[in-house]
Protein backbone atom coordinates (compact mmCIF):
# COMPACT_ATOMS: atom_id res chain seq x y z
CA UNK A 1 0.00 0.00 0.00
CA UNK A 2 1.42 3.57 -0.69
CA UNK A 3 2.35 5.88 1.81
CA UNK A 4 0.22 8.94 1.10
CA UNK A 5 0.57 12.98 2.04
CA UNK A 6 -1.48 15.60 0.76
CA UNK A 7 0.20 18.97 -0.06
CA UNK A 8 -1.35 22.51 -1.17
CA UNK A 9 1.11 24.87 -3.13
CA UNK A 10 0.11 28.52 -3.08
CA UNK A 11 1.17 30.89 -5.70
CA UNK A 12 0.33 34.81 -7.38
CA UNK A 13 -2.23 33.27 -9.26
CA UNK A 14 -3.44 29.78 -8.39
CA UNK A 15 -3.79 27.57 -5.42
CA UNK A 16 -2.96 24.24 -6.74
CA UNK A 17 -3.46 20.56 -4.31
CA UNK A 18 -3.41 16.76 -4.53
CA UNK A 19 -3.07 13.70 -3.02
CA UNK A 20 0.85 12.77 -3.14
CA UNK A 21 2.31 9.00 -3.24
CA UNK A 22 5.34 9.77 -0.94
CA UNK A 23 7.34 6.82 -2.30
CA UNK A 24 7.65 8.30 -5.32
CA UNK A 25 6.15 12.01 -5.36
CA UNK A 26 4.05 11.01 -8.16
CA UNK A 27 0.01 13.00 -7.96
CA UNK A 28 -2.17 10.02 -6.70
CA UNK A 29 -5.18 12.13 -7.43
CA UNK A 30 -6.99 15.20 -9.51
CA UNK A 31 -4.63 18.37 -9.07
CA UNK A 32 -7.41 20.63 -8.49
CA UNK A 33 -6.61 24.53 -8.82
CA UNK A 34 -8.70 27.73 -7.85
CA UNK A 35 -7.28 31.36 -8.22
CA UNK A 36 -5.71 32.80 -5.19
CA UNK A 37 -8.52 34.54 -3.83
CA UNK A 38 -8.14 39.21 -4.99
CA UNK A 39 -7.10 40.22 -2.02
CA UNK A 40 -4.88 37.22 -0.55
CA UNK A 41 -5.77 37.57 3.05
CA UNK A 42 -5.32 34.93 5.48
CA UNK A 43 -9.00 34.36 5.95
CA UNK A 44 -10.01 34.13 2.24
CA UNK A 45 -6.76 32.30 1.41
CA UNK A 46 -7.38 29.86 4.19
CA UNK A 47 -11.07 29.47 2.97
CA UNK A 48 -9.81 28.04 -0.17
CA UNK A 49 -7.35 25.57 1.66
CA UNK A 50 -10.26 24.27 3.22
CA UNK A 51 -12.37 24.30 0.14
CA UNK A 52 -9.64 22.34 -1.42
CA UNK A 53 -8.94 19.41 1.17
CA UNK A 54 -12.76 19.18 1.21
CA UNK A 55 -12.91 18.15 -2.25
CA UNK A 56 -10.69 15.44 -1.96
CA UNK A 57 -12.35 14.08 1.01
CA UNK A 58 -8.56 14.35 2.90
CA UNK A 59 -8.79 14.11 6.62
CA UNK A 60 -4.94 13.32 8.00
CA UNK A 61 -2.32 16.36 8.18
CA UNK A 62 -1.51 18.43 5.17
CA UNK A 63 1.33 20.59 4.30
CA UNK A 64 1.07 23.97 2.55
CA UNK A 65 3.61 25.72 0.28
CA UNK A 66 3.56 29.55 1.18
CA UNK A 67 4.93 32.56 -1.38
CA UNK A 68 7.03 33.95 1.57
CA UNK A 69 9.25 33.43 4.20
CA UNK A 70 7.60 31.29 7.08
CA UNK A 71 9.40 30.32 10.94
CA UNK A 72 7.55 28.04 12.89
CA UNK A 73 4.87 28.65 10.76
CA UNK A 74 4.55 32.26 11.06
CA UNK A 75 4.86 34.62 8.09
CA UNK A 76 7.40 37.40 7.84
CA UNK A 77 7.39 38.22 3.91
CA UNK A 78 4.76 38.65 1.59
CA UNK A 79 5.69 39.72 -2.11
CA UNK A 80 2.99 38.58 -4.44
CA UNK A 81 0.18 38.27 -1.69
CA UNK A 82 -1.87 40.51 0.70
CA UNK A 83 0.67 42.48 3.57
CA UNK A 84 -2.05 41.78 6.25
CA UNK A 85 -0.24 37.83 6.13
CA UNK A 86 2.94 39.52 7.84
CA UNK A 87 3.47 38.13 10.91
CA UNK A 88 0.29 35.69 11.05
CA UNK A 89 0.68 32.13 12.41
CA UNK A 90 -0.10 30.72 9.10
CA UNK A 91 -0.26 26.86 10.53
CA UNK A 92 -3.07 28.04 13.12
CA UNK A 93 -4.99 29.77 10.50
CA UNK A 94 -4.50 26.98 8.09
CA UNK A 95 -5.16 24.09 10.68
CA UNK A 96 -8.47 26.02 12.30
CA UNK A 97 -9.77 26.55 8.47
CA UNK A 98 -9.13 23.07 7.32
CA UNK A 99 -9.69 20.95 10.73
CA UNK A 100 -6.10 19.00 10.18
CA UNK A 101 -2.71 19.55 11.22
CA UNK A 102 -0.94 22.09 9.20
CA UNK A 103 3.08 22.05 8.29
CA UNK A 104 3.63 25.42 6.40
CA UNK A 105 7.06 25.44 4.24
CA UNK A 106 8.13 28.16 1.51
CA UNK A 107 7.13 27.71 -1.81
CA UNK A 108 10.33 27.23 -3.46
CA UNK A 109 11.69 25.05 -0.49
CA UNK A 110 8.86 22.63 -1.38
CA UNK A 111 9.78 22.51 -4.67
CA UNK A 112 13.32 22.34 -3.65
CA UNK A 113 12.44 19.38 -1.37
CA UNK A 114 10.90 17.16 -4.37
CA UNK A 115 13.59 18.00 -6.33
CA UNK A 116 15.92 16.78 -4.23
CA UNK A 117 13.89 13.60 -2.91
CA UNK A 118 13.08 12.41 -6.00
CA UNK A 119 13.96 14.72 -8.89
CA UNK A 120 16.71 16.36 -10.90
CA UNK A 121 18.61 16.63 -7.58
CA UNK A 122 18.47 13.14 -6.23
CA UNK A 123 21.84 12.29 -5.13
CA UNK A 124 23.49 14.76 -5.84
CA UNK A 125 26.22 16.01 -3.55
CA UNK A 126 27.66 19.41 -3.27
CA UNK A 127 25.54 22.55 -3.54
CA UNK A 128 22.36 22.61 -5.35
CA UNK A 129 19.83 25.84 -6.19
CA UNK A 130 16.16 25.26 -7.17
CA UNK A 131 14.53 28.32 -8.92
CA UNK A 132 11.48 28.79 -9.97
CA UNK A 133 10.10 31.18 -12.28
CA UNK A 134 6.47 32.11 -12.51
CA UNK A 135 5.06 34.45 -10.48
CA UNK A 136 7.85 35.41 -8.95
CA UNK A 137 11.33 33.92 -9.14
CA UNK A 138 11.73 31.08 -5.50
CA UNK A 139 14.67 29.63 -4.45
CA UNK A 140 15.69 26.64 -2.38
CA UNK A 141 19.29 26.05 -1.42
CA UNK A 142 20.69 23.22 -0.56
CA UNK A 143 24.47 21.51 0.57
CA UNK A 144 24.37 17.70 0.63
CA UNK A 145 20.98 17.22 0.72
CA UNK A 146 20.22 19.47 3.22
CA UNK A 147 17.79 22.50 2.98
CA UNK A 148 18.79 26.08 3.99
CA UNK A 149 15.38 27.06 4.00
CA UNK A 150 13.95 31.28 3.00
CA UNK A 151 16.28 31.69 1.35
CA UNK A 152 13.97 34.18 -1.12
CA UNK A 153 17.03 35.03 -4.02
CA UNK A 154 14.22 36.31 -6.20
CA UNK A 155 14.25 39.49 -3.74
CA UNK A 156 18.13 40.15 -4.75
CA UNK A 157 18.93 43.62 -5.97
CA UNK A 158 19.79 43.23 -9.22
CA UNK A 159 20.56 46.53 -11.97
CA UNK A 160 18.63 48.46 -8.80
CA UNK A 161 15.56 46.67 -8.67
CA UNK A 162 14.43 43.80 -7.18
CA UNK A 163 15.33 40.71 -9.57
CA UNK A 164 11.89 39.21 -9.97
CA UNK A 165 10.24 42.21 -11.36
CA UNK A 166 12.54 41.75 -14.47
CA UNK A 167 13.20 37.79 -14.54
CA UNK A 168 9.94 36.16 -13.27
CA UNK A 169 7.86 34.87 -16.07
CA UNK A 170 5.07 36.78 -15.00
CA UNK A 171 7.30 39.61 -16.40
CA UNK A 172 7.55 38.22 -20.01
CA UNK A 173 4.04 37.59 -19.76
CA UNK A 174 2.83 41.21 -18.64
CA UNK A 175 5.63 42.29 -21.22
CA UNK A 176 4.12 40.62 -23.78
CA UNK A 177 8.07 39.73 -24.75
CA UNK A 178 8.96 36.36 -26.09
CA UNK A 179 11.16 33.76 -25.18
CA UNK A 180 13.49 34.38 -26.92
CA UNK A 181 13.89 38.05 -25.19
CA UNK A 182 13.37 36.74 -21.87
CA UNK A 183 15.96 34.30 -22.28
CA UNK A 184 19.02 36.70 -21.60
CA UNK A 185 16.64 38.85 -18.27
CA UNK A 186 17.16 35.00 -16.55
CA UNK A 187 20.99 34.59 -17.94
CA UNK A 188 21.76 37.98 -16.53
CA UNK A 189 20.07 36.55 -12.70
CA UNK A 190 21.74 33.30 -13.07
CA UNK A 191 24.99 34.52 -13.87
CA UNK A 192 24.36 36.92 -10.63
CA UNK A 193 23.57 33.57 -8.08
CA UNK A 194 26.02 31.34 -9.53
CA UNK A 195 28.44 34.49 -8.68
CA UNK A 196 26.85 34.08 -5.01
CA UNK A 197 27.01 30.35 -4.46
CA UNK A 198 29.13 28.79 -6.57
CA UNK A 199 26.51 25.97 -6.89
CA UNK A 200 27.47 22.48 -8.42
CA UNK A 201 24.44 22.26 -10.20
CA UNK A 202 20.50 24.38 -10.93
CA UNK A 203 17.29 23.32 -11.47
CA UNK A 204 14.92 25.09 -12.88
CA UNK A 205 11.35 24.93 -12.06
CA UNK A 206 7.66 26.69 -11.57
CA UNK A 207 5.54 27.56 -14.42
CA UNK A 208 7.92 28.53 -16.94
CA UNK A 209 9.67 24.90 -16.82
CA UNK A 210 6.94 23.73 -18.82
CA UNK A 211 8.45 25.67 -21.62
CA UNK A 212 12.02 25.00 -20.64
CA UNK A 213 13.00 23.92 -24.52
CA UNK A 214 11.94 27.31 -26.04
CA UNK A 215 14.19 29.38 -23.24
CA UNK A 216 17.29 27.05 -21.55
CA UNK A 217 18.72 26.52 -24.86
CA UNK A 218 19.85 30.17 -25.14
CA UNK A 219 21.28 29.97 -20.92
CA UNK A 220 24.78 30.04 -20.88
CA UNK A 221 26.51 29.96 -17.42
CA UNK A 222 29.34 28.11 -15.96
CA UNK A 223 26.78 26.01 -13.71
CA UNK A 224 24.90 22.90 -15.18
CA UNK A 225 21.49 23.65 -15.45
CA UNK A 226 18.33 21.37 -15.86
CA UNK A 227 14.86 21.00 -16.18
CA UNK A 228 13.17 20.51 -12.78
CA UNK A 229 12.73 16.82 -13.34
CA UNK A 230 9.03 17.14 -11.57
CA UNK A 231 7.65 20.19 -13.59
CA UNK A 232 5.08 22.16 -11.80
CA UNK A 233 3.95 19.66 -9.81
CA UNK A 234 7.06 19.85 -7.67
CA UNK A 235 5.74 22.21 -4.96
CA UNK A 236 2.53 20.09 -3.80
CA UNK A 237 4.73 17.37 -3.59
CA UNK A 238 7.51 19.17 -1.75
CA UNK A 239 4.62 20.11 0.54
CA UNK A 240 3.06 16.77 1.34
CA UNK A 241 6.53 15.56 2.35
CA UNK A 242 6.75 18.32 4.98
CA UNK A 243 3.41 17.31 6.27
CA UNK A 244 4.56 13.89 6.67
CA UNK A 245 8.13 14.42 7.84
CA UNK A 246 8.15 17.81 9.84
CA UNK A 247 11.66 17.58 10.79
CA UNK A 248 12.84 18.31 7.39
Amino acid sequence: MNELGFGIDIGGSGMKAAIVDLLTGELASERIRISTPKPATPVAMADVAAELVRAHGWTDSIGVGFPGIVRRGVVHSAANIDESWVGVDADAVFTDACGVDVAMVNDADAAGLAEIRWGAGRDVAGVVLVLTFGTGIGSGLFVDGALVPNTELGHLELDGRDAESHAAASAREREGIGWKEWAPRVERYLRHVEMLFSPDLIIVGGGASKSADKWLPRISILTPIVPAAMANNAGIAGAALVARHAHL
